[in-house]
């Protein structure tokens, strides 16, 4: 009795047809095509380094995946979305130093490889990568069974950016009297959710859409901006305000003013019975983005963003202190 790769649950042509899929449907211009020497389809993708532009290039890598986020997608069949967070999440940490992203690369892991949710879903990778402006240079589909059952997948996102030195964004650029910009979210993001699907988990119907929102992808607002005024910015993920202390200098203090959170915050409050404090260290409540800049440039960020569709809020003023966040409320 015969035996093969195929009947263990590995179908190596499905995979072969997705790479094809790829190659074949992979648009005439990408961002930074002139530095793509070789890309998907090989076994490692090749892209030109020279930055003649900048003193000191830096190159600049970031990883992340989606989380439990992804159990509500596969649920609702909702792929493209969840392939946006994972650029985002991504992209967002690496233009925290002011660099621009130049490419992405994708891992994508199921039981069974379903070829119209991986094609779904690395649409949304694509289109992601062309709003983040950087390009999708390769990555790997793994077909696993027995480590994943039905719909079940997982992803990981790899993101490769360049900032010169001499520009860097970061806490070394901090001073007392900046002002902390928050910048809207579109949602949850992409954290919190192993709480949140028990929080929804009885009206999930009534909240998927919701739930769903994909992560904001703040590459060009960030890029837009005069980096010579903005002094650093926090990706507000997991573990919400207490991100901000990453970009703060030890000898300053940041007392965070409230702001009004989104309904879908004020819900989960309700009810869990969380406290201000415990949603504030736990979910983003609101505010995917801190912007640390000089004074004299703050309405100048704030119109920008709002040109851009975000909503604003003032965080506070750097003050001299040894405890870089206060949040007494």
């Amino acid at each position: 009795m015969g035996f093969n790769y195929k009947d263990s649950g590995v179908d190596i042509e499905t995979g072969d047809r997705l790479v094809d899929w790829l190659s074949e449907s992979a648009p005439q211009k990408i961002p930074h095509q002139d530095r793509l020497v070789e890309g998907i389809g090989g076994f490692a993708s090749l892209f030109r380094g020279d930055f003649p532009e900048m003193k000191r290039p830096l190159l600049v890598s970031s990883t992340d995946g989606v989380g439990t986020k992804l159990k509500i997608a596969i649920d609702f069949e909702s792929y493209e979305s969840v392939a946006q967070d994972l650029v985002a999440m991504c992209v967002n940490d690496l233009i925290t130093t002011g660099a621009r992203p130049l490419f992405f690369l994708d891992y994508y892991a199921t039981g069974k490889l379903d070829l119209a949710a991986a094609k779904q879903f690395l649409t949304g990778v694509r289109k992601s990568c062309a709003e983040a402006q950087c390009a999708l240079v390769g990555g790997e589909t793994a077909e696993m069974p027995g480590m994943y059952h039905g719909k079940d997948f997982d992803c990981a996102g790899f993101a490769v950016g360049v900032v010169d030195q001499e520009k860097m964004l970061g806490k070394h650029k901090v001073k007392i009297g900046d002002i902390a910009i928050g910048i809207s979210s579109s949602g949850f993001h992409s954290n919190g959710y192993s709480l949140i699907r028990k929080v929804f988990e009885k009206d999930m119907e009534d909240w998927a859409k919701r739930l769903l929102t994909p992560t904001h992808i703040y590459v060009n607002l960030i890029l837009s901006m005069d980096h010579s005024k903005i002094k650093s910015v926090a990706h507000i993920t997991g573990g919400g305000v207490e991100n901000i202390p990453r970009v703060l200098p030890d000898d300053v203090t940041l007392k965070l003013e409230k702001w009004e959170w989104p309904e879908e915050f004020k819900e989960v409050q309700r009810r869990t019975g969380m406290s201000y404090a415990e949603m504030l260290t736990t979910l983003n409540c609101g505010i995917g983005l801190v912007v640390i800049v000089a004074p004299d440039f703050a309405k100048t960020v704030i119109n920008q963003a709002h040109q851009l569709g975000y909503r604003t809020y003032p965080l506070g003023t750097i003050e001299k202190g040894s405890q870089k966040i206060v949040y007494d409320y």
